[in-house]
């Protein structure tokens, strides 16, 4: 298993379907805690980082499952291209992405590392930092790497990607006292 840490002050990753505060259950599977992380293609550093831990993940699965672990036409891997993997999606143009789930909550912080528990300030759409684990897997026929989610920091607002906006963007603050406009 390889550990990463994808995302900086200068460059962050953004986030798509997030489903980090409730687990969800995918196709009848097991609920997850998921978030899709998109990595624009410009952020070098990043896509290194992700490369190197997917080269420590496949030697791990060489190890545990055998020679033949990577060969194959069916073998999996967690980074994969918007461009080609998601072309109607803008969201997704001119970057790659991993999709990463955990049975377990991952933490979820702010810019100064105080945690976040209210769900409108996470949400698709906004831009951070992820801790993940890449890790190899071969079960029923299928093999390849695997992305767990651990934690991640949220740096900075972005437009919502759930067709919805949040009641904050949509009105303005008003002044004076509460009115009882009802009575």
């Amino acid at each position: 298993m390889a550990k990463v840490i994808i995302g900086t002050k200068e460059n962050p990753v953004r986030f798509s379907y997030a489903n980090v505060f409730e687990p969800k259950s995918i196709n009848g599977s097991d609920p997850k805690y998921s978030v899709s992380i998109i990595i624009p293609k410009t952020n070098s550093e990043a896509i290194k980082a992700i490369e190197k831990a997917i080269e420590e993940a496949k030697k791990d699965g060489i190890q545990r499952f055998g020679a033949k672990f990577t060969s194959g036409s069916n073998f999996k891997s967690p980074l994969r291209d918007g461009d080609t993997d998601r072309p109607e999606d803008e969201t997704y143009e001119d970057s790659y992405f991993i999709n990463a789930n955990s049975k377990v909550k991952p933490g979820i912080v702010d810019r100064k590392l105080q945690p976040i528990s209210n769900q409108t300030e996470f949400y698709s759409g906004c831009f951070g930092r992820v801790s993940i684990n890449i890790f190899p897997y071969s079960a029923a026929g299928n093999k390849g790497l695997a992305a767990g989610l651990n934690n991640i920091q949220k740096t900075e607002d972005g437009e919502s990607l759930g067709g919805k906006a949040r009641a904050e963007d949509d009105f303005e603050a008003l002044d004076g006292e509460d009115d009882d406009f009802l009575g």
